[in-house]
Protein backbone atom coordinates (compact mmCIF):
# COMPACT_ATOMS: atom_id res chain seq x y z
CA UNK A 1 0.00 0.00 0.00
CA UNK A 2 0.68 3.99 -0.31
CA UNK A 3 2.32 3.34 3.65
CA UNK A 4 4.74 0.71 3.00
CA UNK A 5 6.31 3.14 0.08
CA UNK A 6 9.59 5.24 1.93
CA UNK A 7 9.19 9.34 1.42
CA UNK A 8 11.70 10.14 -1.93
CA UNK A 9 14.21 12.39 0.86
CA UNK A 10 14.53 9.03 3.00
CA UNK A 11 14.75 6.48 -0.22
CA UNK A 12 17.52 8.96 -1.39
CA UNK A 13 19.50 8.53 1.25
CA UNK A 14 19.39 5.16 1.78
CA UNK A 15 20.73 4.47 -1.76
CA UNK A 16 23.44 7.23 -1.05
CA UNK A 17 23.78 5.11 1.91
CA UNK A 18 23.86 2.17 -0.03
CA UNK A 19 26.16 3.35 -2.72
CA UNK A 20 28.48 4.42 -0.09
CA UNK A 21 28.78 1.34 1.40
CA UNK A 22 29.37 -1.20 -1.93
CA UNK A 23 32.13 1.88 -2.47
CA UNK A 24 33.97 1.07 0.17
CA UNK A 25 34.41 -2.46 -1.73
CA UNK A 26 37.06 -5.26 -0.20
CA UNK A 27 36.78 -4.66 3.43
CA UNK A 28 34.93 -6.79 5.84
CA UNK A 29 32.21 -4.02 6.46
CA UNK A 30 31.91 -4.73 2.38
CA UNK A 31 31.42 -7.82 2.70
CA UNK A 32 29.14 -7.84 5.86
CA UNK A 33 26.71 -5.50 3.92
CA UNK A 34 26.75 -8.03 0.64
CA UNK A 35 25.69 -10.68 3.06
CA UNK A 36 22.77 -8.54 4.61
CA UNK A 37 19.42 -9.81 3.79
CA UNK A 38 17.60 -7.95 1.32
CA UNK A 39 15.65 -4.79 2.61
CA UNK A 40 18.32 -3.98 5.35
CA UNK A 41 20.03 -1.23 4.86
CA UNK A 42 24.19 0.22 6.11
CA UNK A 43 23.08 2.41 8.54
CA UNK A 44 24.61 5.83 8.51
CA UNK A 45 27.13 5.28 11.09
CA UNK A 46 28.91 2.16 9.49
CA UNK A 47 28.56 3.97 6.17
CA UNK A 48 30.69 7.21 7.23
CA UNK A 49 32.83 4.53 8.58
CA UNK A 50 33.55 3.51 5.34
CA UNK A 51 34.67 6.95 4.38
CA UNK A 52 36.57 8.16 7.29
CA UNK A 53 37.21 8.38 11.20
CA UNK A 54 33.64 8.44 13.39
CA UNK A 55 34.28 9.13 17.06
CA UNK A 56 31.78 9.06 19.59
CA UNK A 57 31.38 10.62 23.12
CA UNK A 58 27.95 10.09 24.37
CA UNK A 59 25.27 11.61 21.96
CA UNK A 60 28.07 13.88 20.64
CA UNK A 61 29.67 12.21 17.10
CA UNK A 62 32.59 13.39 15.25
CA UNK A 63 33.14 12.60 11.45
CA UNK A 64 36.10 13.31 9.78
CA UNK A 65 36.50 12.48 6.27
CA UNK A 66 39.45 10.75 4.32
CA UNK A 67 40.95 12.62 1.63
CA UNK A 68 39.16 15.77 2.48
CA UNK A 69 41.69 17.99 0.52
CA UNK A 70 40.63 16.00 -3.14
CA UNK A 71 36.80 15.64 -2.13
CA UNK A 72 36.70 19.93 -1.44
CA UNK A 73 37.84 20.46 -4.90
CA UNK A 74 35.83 17.73 -6.10
CA UNK A 75 32.70 19.75 -4.40
CA UNK A 76 34.06 23.18 -6.30
CA UNK A 77 34.60 21.76 -10.01
CA UNK A 78 31.70 22.25 -11.82
CA UNK A 79 29.02 19.36 -12.34
CA UNK A 80 30.26 18.58 -15.85
CA UNK A 81 33.84 18.90 -15.40
CA UNK A 82 35.81 15.48 -14.76
CA UNK A 83 38.03 16.44 -11.76
CA UNK A 84 41.91 17.54 -12.36
CA UNK A 85 44.33 15.04 -12.81
CA UNK A 86 45.62 13.07 -10.11
CA UNK A 87 49.01 15.05 -10.03
CA UNK A 88 47.53 18.23 -11.19
CA UNK A 89 46.31 21.08 -8.98
CA UNK A 90 43.32 23.70 -9.35
CA UNK A 91 45.09 26.40 -7.33
CA UNK A 92 45.93 28.77 -10.16
CA UNK A 93 49.70 30.80 -9.56
CA UNK A 94 50.33 33.19 -7.19
CA UNK A 95 51.02 37.03 -8.55
CA UNK A 96 54.10 38.26 -7.31
CA UNK A 97 52.88 41.42 -7.60
CA UNK A 98 49.63 40.95 -5.78
CA UNK A 99 52.70 38.85 -2.94
CA UNK A 100 54.54 42.84 -2.69
CA UNK A 101 51.49 44.52 -2.17
CA UNK A 102 50.22 42.26 0.69
CA UNK A 103 53.78 42.50 2.20
CA UNK A 104 53.93 46.51 1.93
CA UNK A 105 50.17 46.56 3.45
CA UNK A 106 51.80 44.28 6.15
CA UNK A 107 54.83 46.63 6.59
CA UNK A 108 52.31 49.60 7.08
CA UNK A 109 50.08 47.87 9.80
CA UNK A 110 53.11 46.80 11.15
CA UNK A 111 54.00 49.92 11.65
CA UNK A 112 50.48 51.72 12.59
CA UNK A 113 50.14 49.08 15.94
CA UNK A 114 53.49 49.66 16.77
CA UNK A 115 52.74 53.64 16.83
CA UNK A 116 49.62 53.09 18.87
CA UNK A 117 51.16 50.58 21.33
CA UNK A 118 53.48 53.73 21.92
CA UNK A 119 50.48 55.99 22.11
CA UNK A 120 48.73 53.31 24.82
CA UNK A 121 52.43 52.98 26.97
CA UNK A 122 52.34 57.27 26.88
CA UNK A 123 48.75 57.62 27.84
CA UNK A 124 49.38 54.49 30.77
CA UNK A 125 52.22 56.48 31.79
CA UNK A 126 50.42 59.39 32.01
CA UNK A 127 47.43 57.47 33.73
CA UNK A 128 50.04 56.17 36.55
CA UNK A 129 51.48 59.25 37.14
CA UNK A 130 48.22 60.99 38.08
CA UNK A 131 47.23 57.61 39.88
CA UNK A 132 50.97 58.18 41.80
CA UNK A 133 49.68 61.62 42.09
CA UNK A 134 46.02 61.09 43.56
CA UNK A 135 47.25 58.66 45.91
CA UNK A 136 50.28 60.66 47.60
CA UNK A 137 47.60 64.08 48.06
CA UNK A 138 45.53 61.61 50.12
CA UNK A 139 48.08 59.34 52.26
CA UNK A 140 49.55 63.42 53.16
CA UNK A 141 46.09 64.38 53.64
CA UNK A 142 45.50 61.83 55.84
CA UNK A 143 48.87 61.95 57.82
CA UNK A 144 48.11 65.63 58.24
CA UNK A 145 44.60 65.12 59.54
CA UNK A 146 46.34 62.38 61.79
CA UNK A 147 48.32 65.07 62.85
CA UNK A 148 45.99 67.84 63.59
CA UNK A 149 43.69 65.63 65.90
CA UNK A 150 46.62 64.25 67.67
CA UNK A 151 47.38 68.15 68.41
CA UNK A 152 43.84 68.94 69.18
CA UNK A 153 43.94 65.58 71.95
CA UNK A 154 46.61 67.11 73.01
CA UNK A 155 45.07 70.52 73.47
CA UNK A 156 42.05 69.19 75.12
CA UNK A 157 44.08 67.05 77.67
CA UNK A 158 45.96 70.48 78.59
CA UNK A 159 42.68 72.48 78.74
CA UNK A 160 41.19 69.79 81.18
CA UNK A 161 44.65 69.67 83.26
CA UNK A 162 44.51 73.30 83.63
CA UNK A 163 40.54 73.55 84.55
CA UNK A 164 41.46 71.60 87.58
CA UNK A 165 44.10 73.19 88.50
CA UNK A 166 42.09 76.35 88.97
CA UNK A 167 39.63 74.13 90.56
CA UNK A 168 41.89 73.51 93.22
CA UNK A 169 43.10 77.15 93.18
CA UNK A 170 40.09 78.15 93.78
CA UNK A 171 38.81 75.91 96.99
CA UNK A 172 40.00 78.58 99.53
CA UNK A 173 37.74 81.38 98.15
CA UNK A 174 34.65 79.90 99.79
CA UNK A 175 36.10 80.01 103.18
CA UNK A 176 37.55 83.45 102.44
CA UNK A 177 34.29 84.95 100.93
CA UNK A 178 32.92 83.73 104.85
CA UNK A 179 35.56 85.65 106.80
CA UNK A 180 34.50 88.85 104.45
CA UNK A 181 31.28 88.35 105.47
CA UNK A 182 32.28 88.56 108.81
CA UNK A 183 34.42 91.22 108.89
CA UNK A 184 31.88 93.27 107.60
CA UNK A 185 28.99 92.37 109.82
CA UNK A 186 31.68 93.61 112.63
CA UNK A 187 32.49 96.67 110.96
CA UNK A 188 28.37 97.29 110.90
CA UNK A 189 28.34 96.57 114.44
CA UNK A 190 31.47 98.98 115.51
CA UNK A 191 29.60 101.89 113.08
CA UNK A 192 26.49 101.22 114.98
CA UNK A 193 27.99 102.05 118.38
CA UNK A 194 29.99 104.60 117.11
CA UNK A 195 26.61 106.63 116.72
Amino acid sequence: GPAAEPPEGRGRDERSLEALSLAGGGGAAAAAGRQLPEGRRATLASALELEGTVLREGRLTQFVANNLERRIRLSGAPRGEPPAGGGGSSIPAIDPGALQDVVALAGQVAAQVDELLRNVHCGLQALTALSVGCIQTYRDGVESLGEAADLSIRAMYALVARCEELDRAMQPVPALAKRIRDMKGTLERLEGLCK
